[in-house]
C-alpha cells in the first residue's frame, strides 16, 4: 500500500512520527500549512506540534490556505504555539485570542498571501507541512482534497512535510490543476479561460530532495458545519431566482447564467442549492469552496462543471460523494486559490459572486469581519476578491441577529470591507436591492425599503430623512451614525428604548 502512496523508493527512508517531524520546527520560523476551509489540512504534524511546546516551548508564524480542522488552531492557540497566524481562521479559540491581542492576525484576501511570499514582502517559509494523496516517481506531491496556497507553499519553503494520508482516496489523483503565475514584471496571461480549463499539471512539483520527513496518517476530513436551510435562507433564495428571471428576461443573462461562485457558510450554500428549483440549466461554477450545495446542483442536473480550490462537505454528502466518486470528478477541478481567486481570472470569466454579509449599511458598504467595528469573526477570506471583479457583486444575510435584537442593516457599518462600490445587490429574506447605477440616496430608500426588517425600517427611514434634511451626497448624522452600534455594546440590543430620540424630519 505505501508503494502506492510513495512511489520514488528512496523517499521510503524518510518516514518518521509526527512526533519527529514536529521536532523539526524551531522558534521563530515561518509554517506554511496545507488545509483550506477545514479539507485537505495537515492533521498529525500540528497536533505533535501542540504536544511538545506544552514542555518545549516556541512560536511560530502560521500561514495556511484558510480554516483548518481538526480543532488545530484551538489547540496550537493553548499550546501558545501561534505568535502571528494568516490569512484566515474560523476557531473560537482563537479568534478569542486575536481580539485579547495575544495573537497578531493578518487578514488578507486569499489572492494576496502567495503574492507576498514570492515578492519577498513575506517569509521565507521555513517549513511546508503538506497533506497528500500521494507522491509521484518523480518527486511530485499529489494533494488531497485541497489545494489552498499548498503548491507555492511546497515550492517556496526550504524543506517539506509530506502528511500521506490513506483515508484520502486515490481517485483524488487527477482532480487538481497546479499552474504557478509567472514572475513579474513580464508575467504571462493566466490560461484560464474557461472554467474547465486545464492550464497546469496535476501535481506539486517540488525537488523530492527538499522532502525532509514523511508522515503516514488514516483520517477523514473535519465535516462541515452548515446547518439545514431554513424559511429565511429560501426566502433569500427565491429573490434570487426571481432576480436572475428577469435579468434572464431583459436579455442580461441566458438560462445557464454566468459561473457562479458562493462563499462558505450555510447561508450562501443554501442561496446556491435553491437555485436547484429554478428555470436554469447547465449551469458553471467558478467558486473557492466545493460545497454541499455544488453536488446538489450535479444531482439535480443543473450543474455541468465546478472549479474551485476545496470540497469542504457534510457528513452525509461526503458519504454520497466519495462512495461514487468517479460520477463526478471528470466534473471538477482544484486549483491554487491564487488562480480561482484570482481578479483578472474572475473579471474575465464574468463571475456572479454571492457572499456573506455581517451587516449593511444603508449606501451598501459591507463589513463581513469584525463584530460591532472591532471584534474578528472569521475574515475577508475571498469574498474581496470576488465583490470587486465580480460581473455581478451580491451580498446575502438575514436581516436579524441575536433573536432580532441586532438589525443586520444598520445607518452606517462599523467595519468597511466592501465599499459601496464594490455591492451591486444586497439580499436578505425580506427582499432584495438592485443597488447598481444608483446614486447613494437611492440605494439608500432600496436597502430600507427592500432588506431591512419591518422591526428596524421606520428608524432607519427616520434616520435617512434627516441626515437628507441636513444635506449631503451621501448624507449622514455623524454624531448617530455609530449609535445603534454602541447601543448594541451597552444594552445588547440596537432597539432604542422608549421611541425615538429625535423627531422625525419629512422630505419634501
Amino acid at each position: 500500500m505505501l508503494e502506492d502512496r510513495i512511489r520514488r523508493p528512496s523517499l521510503l527512508e524518510r518516514i518518521t512520527t509526527p512526533q519527529a517531524a514536529a521536532s523539526l520546527i524551531e522558534d521563530g520560523m515561518i509554517i506554511g500549512m496545507s488545509g483550506f476551509t477545514r479539507a485537505g489540512d495537515a492533521k498529525a504534524v500540528p497536533i505533535a506540534m501542540a504536544e511538545r511546546a506544552k514542555t518545549d516551548p516556541f512560536k511560530i508564524t502560521l500561514l495556511t490556505g484558510a480554516s483548518l480542522g481538526h480543532d488545530i488552531d484551538r489547540m496550537l492557540t493553548e499550546a501558545h504555539v501561534l505568535a502571528r497566524r494568516m490569512p484566515f481562521q474560523t476557531d473560537a479559540t482563537l479568534r478569542a485570542a486575536i481580539n485579547r491581542g495575544e495573537v497578531m492576525f493578518v487578514d488578507q484576501h486569499l489572492s494576496e498571501t502567495v503574492e507576498h511570499l514570492r515578492s519577498n514582502q513575506l517569509g521565507p517559509i521555513d517549513y511546508a507541512i503538506i497533506e497528500a494523496a500521494a507522491i509521484r516517481e518523480d518527486g511530485g506531491i499529489i494533494p488531497s482534497t485541497s489545494i489552498g496556497n499548498s503548491a507555492s507553499f511546497a515550492i517556496l519553503a526550504k524543506k517539506i512535510i509530506v502528511e500521506i494520508n490513506l483515508a484520502q482516496t486515490l481517485d483524488l489523483e487527477g482532480l487538481h490543476d497546479i499552474y504557478i503565475p509567472t514572475k513579474r514584471p513580464t508575467r504571462e496571461a493566466i490560461p484560464v479561460v474557461a472554467c474547465d480549463t486545464h492550464a497546469g499539471v496535476p501535481y506539486i512539483p517540488v525537488d523530492p530532495d527538499k522532502i525532509a520527513a514523511i508522515v503516514i496518517t488514516d483520517e477523514q476530513d473535519s465535516f462541515s458545519t452548515i446547518e439545514p436551510a431554513d424559511a429565511d435562507t429560501q426566502a433569500i433564495a427565491d429573490h434570487l431566482i426571481a432576480f436572475f428571471e428577469n435579468e434572464v428576461k431583459l436579455g442580461r443573462l441566458d438560462l445557464t447564467l454566468d459561473p457562479l461562485q458562493a462563499g462558505i457558510g450555510t447561508i450562501a450554500n443554501s442561496v446556491l442549492a435553491g437555485l436547484a428549483t429554478g428555470p436554469f440549466h447547465h449551469l458553471r461554477m467558478y467558486s473557492e469552496v466545493l460545497q454541499d450545495s455544488t453536488f446538489d446542483l450535479f444531482d439535480a442536473g443543473k450543474l455541468t462543471f465546478a472549479s474551485g480550490s476545496s470540497i469542504t462537505l457534510s457528513s452525509a454528502c461526503a458519504n454520497r460523494v466519495y462512495r461514487n466518486f468517479a460520477h463526478y470528478k471528470d466534473r471538477l477541478i482544484l486549483r491554487p486559490q491564487e488562480i480561482s481567486n484570482h481578479p483578472e481570472v474572475i473579471r474575465r470569466l464574468g463571475v456572479i459572486g454571492i457572499n456573506t454579509a455581517l451587516e449593511a449599511d444603508i449606501y451598501g458598504n459591507i463589513n463581513s469581519t469584525h463584530v460591532n467595528g472591532t471584534h474578528m469573526m472569521n475574515g475577508i477570506g475571498g469574498s474581496g476578491d470576488f465583490a470587486r471583479n465580480a460581473y455581478i457583486s451580491i451580498f446575502v444575510t438575514k436581516s436579524l441577529a441575536k433573536g432580532g435584537r441586532i438589525s443586520s442593516i444598520v445607518p452606517m457599518v462599523a467595519h468597511v470591507d466592501h465599499t459601496e462600490h464594490d455591492v451591486d445587490i444586497i439580499v436578505t429574506e425580506n427582499g432584495l436591492a438592485d443597488l447598481r447605477e444608483l446614486a447613494p440616496r437611492e440605494r439608500a430608500v432600496e436597502v430600507i425599503r427592500n432588506c431591512a426588517h419591518p422591526s428596524f425600517r421606520d428608524d432607519l427611514m427616520d434616520y435617512f430623512e434627516r441626515a437628507c434634511a441636513r444635506g449631503g451626497h451621501t448624507p449622514h448624522l455623524l454624531e448617530e451614525a455609530l449609535s445603534w452600534h454602541i447601543r448594541s455594546r451597552d444594552t445588547g440590543t440596537m432597539k432604542a428604548e422608549g421611541g425615538k430620540d429625535q423627531p422625525k424630519v419629512r422630505l419634501a
